[in-house]
Formats: structure tokens, C-alpha cells, sequence
């Protein structure tokens, strides 16, 4: 470790425990300003420097809560202070992971405030930034910012869970994480993105909402590895050998993550919104795996056609469709509205309305891929958020 590491650390735990006292909030945002400007004379911290002045200024204003600017800044520090003392042996993110914690710790001791939910979040947000940047300049000052955006959400969504269904969420979330990066069905980025989203969904909403996205990520990566030679050989096959990102995990289950927390909010309320919103999460979920499913295995079939004009295309072209891929998308769809049904997310019923938006919701993604994506308005990321939201909106005017 760095000397100057050693030196953040008492400079760190210093900031955190006078900050509570330096009042009026100007005041603490004039010497953070301050700081950031000497900090932006030495080499290689210039990044830092305009985080901590953007966090300084933001605080300032009276807009960042000072627990969000506090856990911030502790986290990333500890975070990034124990990822450079790492030795051979230890792994370098297990180690960020742990100062994360430890920084986060320390906030809410200096100032009395428990938050276990806002401060895991941060903790994963930061962890979530850290590997999908990697080794790029600027990631610490993406990091203090986004774990401020992040605890400062959180702070306002005011959602109260028991810290022992928290660390049952924490458990079962990490623990399909890890397993995941193990079998190589995703990155460090995707581990992570994967372990924030079904913390959201398990704490908002409820542990089987969170197996139903497994139940999409197993049919997912069996479709992905269904000849994946043969698909590489046509060079339409999953980049990476099929080991998801975490961009793909969140143009995929970011609306269903939104419904996750809009059915926990109605519910902390008592608003009878409840059903609307576990409609919208299981068509956009049905919508993810019925898109992933056609794609898959449509290619490796009959020749494809162009959804928008008919006209055959190159096997993996945006917006191909062949009769098989329109089977496999229904079946897909079918498949994770009947686990939602088994698993009590929704009533037997719904599990038609749910698979048939999937449906709906994978044809919009090869729609948008024909016209948008083809077009160069979008990429494929933008393709499947809209067509996910597409296939959950359908579900949800299907259950009004």
C-alpha cells in the first residue's frame, strides 16, 4: 500500500466524525471545496477532486442529505484503500467490499443513524461501479457519486425492512451472484448488478418475485448455450462466450426491478395497487425470456425473416424472425409466467395474460431492432428496456 493510503485512512475517519459538528452545511461545503482544489494540484487525483467538490456543492445547497454524503465518501475511501493493500491470495473486490462495509459502519456510529438498507445499497453500488469500469481513470469519481445518488434515493424512499430479512435478502441475492460468476454465466459486473437487483426485488417485494428472475436467467443461458458452436460459427452467438454484463442485466430486469419497488412502496402505504404491479413484473420478465429464448434458438433454424418488410436476412441480423423463434418465444413466456403461478407471485389466471405480453413484448424488441436499433438510434441494451416495459405494460392493462 501506498503511503498516501496511509494517510487517507485517519483523513477519512477525521472527515467522517467532525462533519456532524461543522454547522451551518456551508461551512463543511467551503472546506470540502477547498480540499478538492488542493487535491486537484497533485498527480492522479483530479477525478476525486470534481467528485468531492460536485458532493461538496450538492450538500451545500441543501439538496444531498449529509448521512448520503458521508457514506459516499467513507465507502468509496475504505473501499479503495483495501482494494490497493491487497496481497497475493486475497482477492482485491473481496477486500473492497469489506472497507466498503467497514466505512459504511463508521457513518452510522459517528452519527447515530442505522440505515442497514441504504448502507448495503451504497456498499453494491460501489462494488457494481468498481468492476464494470475496471482500471478507467475516472472511476472514483464515478463511484462517489453514484453511491450518493444511490444512499440518497434510498434515504428518501424511506422504506423501512427488518435487518434480519435484510441479510436474508443480502444472503440469497450474493449467494445466486457468486454461483453465477462461478458457472461463468456472468462477470464480476453482473454478479454484482444481479446481487443489487435481487436485493431490491427480495426486500421491496418478496423472495419468490427474486426466483422467478432465476427461473429467467436459467432458461437464458440454457438458450444461450444451445449450440453455441455452431452459432459462433455463424457470428451471431453471445459475445464473451454468453457471460452476461451488468448491461445486460439491467436492460433486461430494470423495469422489473421497478415494479418491485413500486409493489413494496404501495404496500408500506396501504394503496390496493399491489396485483397491478406484480403484473407488470411478470410480463416484463416473461418478455425478457420469451426475447432471449426466440433470438437463441431462432437462429439456429429455418432462415430468418425481417419482422417490418418479410425479405430473408443473415441469420442474426436485428429484427429476424422465423416460425420457430415465434414458438420458442411463447414457450419462454409460457415458462416464467407458470413458475410465477407455482411460486404464488400471480393467480393461474394471469399466467395466459402474462405469457401472451410476453409474446407482444418480444415481437416490440424485434420491431425496435428492425427500425431503431437497425437505424442507429439505438443499441441492443435500448432495445430490450423498451421491450420489456412494453410487454409489462401490456400485462398490466391485461390485469385492468
Amino acid at each position: 500500500m501506498r503511503a498516501g493510503s496511509w494517510v487517507a485512512i485517519p483523513l477519512t475517519i477525521a472527515f467522517v466524525l467532525a462533519a456532524p459538528y461543522l454547522q451551518p452545511p456551508w461551512v463543511l461545503s467551503l472546506l470540502m471545496v477547498l480540499f478538492s482544489a488542493l487535491l486537484y494540484l497533485i498527480r492522479g487525483t483530479k477525478s476525486v477532486s470534481i467528485s468531492l467538490a460536485v458532493l461538496a456543492v450538492l450538500y451545500g445547497m441543501g439538496w444531498l442529505p449529509l448521512f448520503a454524503l458521508l457514506q459516499a465518501v467513507a465507502i468509496v475511501a475504505f473501499g479503495e484503500i483495501a482494494f490497493r493493500a491487497a496481497r497475493p491470495g486475497l482477492h482485491p473486490h473481496f477486500l473492497y467490499f469489506s472497507g466498503a462495509v467497514t466505512g459504511s459502519l463508521l457513518v452510522m456510529l459517528a452519527m447515530g443513524q442505522f440505515e442497514p438498507l441504504v448502507g448495503l445499497i451504497g456498499v453494491t453500488v460501489a462494488m457494481l461501479i468498481k468492476t464494470a469500469l475496471k482500471n478507467r481513470s475516472d472511476v472514483m469519481m464515478v463511484e462517489g457519486l453514484g453511491v450518493a445518488m444511490a444512499t440518497w434515493l434510498f434515504m428518501e424512499l424511506a422504506y423501512k425492512v427488518p435487518v434480519r430479512n435484510l441479510a436474508f435478502a443480502a444472503f440469497i441475492a450474493f449467494s445466486f451472484g457468486y454461483v453465477a460468476y462461478r458457472l461463468r454465466v456472468a462477470d464480476l459486473s453482473g454478479l454484482f448488478s444481479g446481487a443489487l437487483v435481487g436485493l431490491i426485488t427480495i426486500v421491496f417485494a418478496d423472495v419468490w418475485w427474486f426466483f422467478v428472475i432465476l427461473v429467467f436467467m436459467i432458461v437464458g443461458s440454457a438458450a444461450t448455450r444451445y449450440r453455441f458452436e455452431y452459432k459462433s460459427s455463424l457470428g451471431a452467438a453471445e459475445s464473451h462466450g454468453g457471460v452476461r454484463g451488468y448491461v445486460n442485466v439491467f436492460s433486461n430486469l430494470l423495469v422489473g426491478t421497478a415494479a418491485a419497488v413500486l409493489f413494496g412502496l404501495a404496500g408500506q402505504v396501504g394503496l390496493p395497487a399491489q396485483a397491478m404491479f406484480t403484473a407488470l413484473f411478470v410480463g416484463s420478465i416473461a418478455t425478457a425470456a420469451g426475447d432471449t429464448v426466440a433470438g437463441e434458438i431462432g437462429m439456429t433454424t429455418s432462415a430468418p425473416v425481417l419482422i417490418t418488410t418479410f425479405e430473408i436476412v443473415p441469420r442474426g441480423t436485428n429484427g429476424g424472425i422465423t416460425w420457430e423463434g415465434e414458438v420458442a418465444a411463447l414457450v419462454g413466456s409460457l415458462i416464467v409466467a407458470g413458475a410465477a403461478s407455482a411460486m404464488g407471485v400471480i393467480t393461474l389466471p394471469m399466467v395466459a395474460v402474462c405469457s401472451l405480453a410476453g409474446f407482444i413484448g418480444t415481437n416490440v424488441d424485434s420491431l425496435v431492432g428492425a427500425t431503431l436499433e437497425n437505424g442507429g438510434y439505438i443499441g441492443n441494451a435500448g432495445t430490450n428496456l423498451i421491450a420489456t416495459l412494453c410487454g409489462g405494460l401490456v400485462a398490466l392493462v391485461f390485469f385492468l
